[in-house]
């Protein structure tokens, strides 16, 4: 433990709890833009999910999504994880899981301004993103296979 010391196993935790709540927001976002492309455009119901999709972003994705870039680079300088092969993978999904977390956010305005460009049947394919990005983070970083 190089300049962390007795704080890195808390930041260790803060970083995979606000992973945690970013999964869950990434999982829930597509399924709220589903529910949402059903309603009809200007109704109080697309009001209604406008302000549930804005408050989801804007209280737990942004936040969250900061919180794990900020902690994961503290994790990253204290172990060196640069010169580990793993990590280049793990870095590789967390940028495109970051690039997915912007692409939601742009998605949520064109559904606030009555653009619905996706079908459900997409938008439900893209609910599989987050889970094959963790899944191979996950393996990446508690196996290490190279």
């Amino acid at each position: 433990m190089a300049y962390l010391g007795a704080a890195y196993l808390w930041v260790k935790a803060a970083h995979l709890i606000f992973v945690i709540f970013l999964m869950a927001g990434l999982f829930m976002i597509p399924r709220f833009f589903v529910y949402h492309q059903e309603c009809a455009v200007g109704s109080d119901e697309d009001r209604k999910w406008i302000d549930r999709e804005q408050r989801l972003l804007k209280i737990i994705l942004n936040p969250s999504l900061v919180l794990v870039w900020v902690l994961g680079l503290m994790l990253m300088v204290e172990i060196g994880a640069w010169s580990f092969g793993w990590f280049h993978l793990k870095l590789l999904f967390v940028l495109g899981l970051s690039g997915y977390h912007g692409w939601i956010a742009s998605y949520a305005k064109k559904l606030a301004r009555g653009q619905r460009t996706m079908t459900d049947r997409q938008l439900r394919l893209l609910n599989e993103v987050p889970g094959v990005a963790a899944a191979v983070i996950v393996i990446a970083v508690i196996v290490k296979p190279f």
